[in-house]
């Protein structure tokens, strides 16, 4: 019996990792068609060229130098502590809330000030839950981290758009760069940001990585956290906030500074009646359902 389970464990991880290399290769796939691609497989190849030359010159070259040899063992001992670090922070995420984010550092060094209020998961209220799952991330229950169909139509997107590039990240995603990383950063934090989301949707629930991202997302310029948003715009606890006020407050979220909820900004009015759409076709979801009760 332990055997089969062990199996079907592999079995599960396997089809994960199968999962996000499919997603890999249709971009490389793509790239010779698409321009913002292209580039994205330039980085690639010019990155691994640059990783290839280093290490045939430390090999060959520079390792006979004590000053390299002092520098590459600090810098493997120095990526040694931070995976360690990342380990024990993934587990510390498990049950708590993060301590403070980059994102939100960055705010507080801005002198933007930082409104935070974590609260937990069952104080959070269905309707804000059920308002970012229909805005940002409709898959959320079914999908292990990344969207592959939503990759494929912003690609599509983003050739007909190229000034307006339309992103595809899932909220496992938002969650693991906000909690590990940090903003902007491009194509370089893109393999941390996969390495992390995998890791909490391996060691974390559903339930978990939506309240931790409920908690830590910014939802107006020094606002993090839906507890903070509901008392800032609507003076009242999350728990209290009705479809129409969740509903606004998820329509900030691709860019909260730009797209504010007081004043009510274009964008948030614009998205709010089908935010609202989008709640009623999800609020019948068995899955959905299970998540945010």
């Amino acid at each position: 019996m332990a055997q089969l389970l062990r199996q079907q464990n592999h079995v599960r991880l396997i089809g994960k990792g199968l999962q996000i290399s499919q997603s890999i290769i249709f971009l490389f796939q793509t790239s010779i068609y698409e321009p913002f691609i292209g580039s994205f497989k330039q980085k690639v190849i010019i990155y691994l060229l640059i990783i290839g030359i280093i290490s045939l010159l430390y090999y060959y070259f520079l390792r006979k130098f004590i000053v390299v040899k002092k520098i590459a063992t600090f810098l493997k001992n120095g990526f040694f502590i931070v995976y360690i670090f990342s380990f024990f922070y993934l587990v510390y995420g498990m049950v708590l809330n993060p301590p403070i984010t980059l994102t939100q550092l960055g705010s507080l060094v801005k002198v933007k000030g930082l409104h935070r209020d974590y609260i937990s998961y069952s104080n959070m209220g269905s309707n804000i839950k059920l308002a970012v799952i229909a805005s940002e991330d409709q898959l959320f229950p079914d999908h292990d981290g990344f969207d592959i169909k939503a990759i494929k139509l912003a690609i599509k997107y983003n050739k007909r758009h190229p000034n307006k590039v339309r992103g595809a990240s899932t909220v496992s995603q938002q969650t693991a760069k906000n909690i590990f990383l940090f903003q902007g950063g491009g194509f370089i934090r893109k393999a941390p940001e996969m390495f992390f989301t995998f890791s909490i949707e391996q060691l974390w629930t559903k339930r978990t990585i939506l309240e931790r991202y409920l908690n830590i997302a910014e939802m107006g310029s020094g606002i993090f956290g839906v507890q903070a948003a509901a008392k800032k715009y609507f003076n009242k606890d999350a728990s209290a906030l009705t479809r129409g006020e969740a509903a606004q407050i998820a329509a900030c979220l691709p860019n909260p500074k730009k797209y504010t909820v007081k004043p009510l900004s274009s964008y948030v009015a614009n998205r709010y009646d089908d935010i609202m759409r989008q709640m009623n076709n999800l609020e019948g979801d068995v899955d959905v359902q299970e998540i945010i009760k």
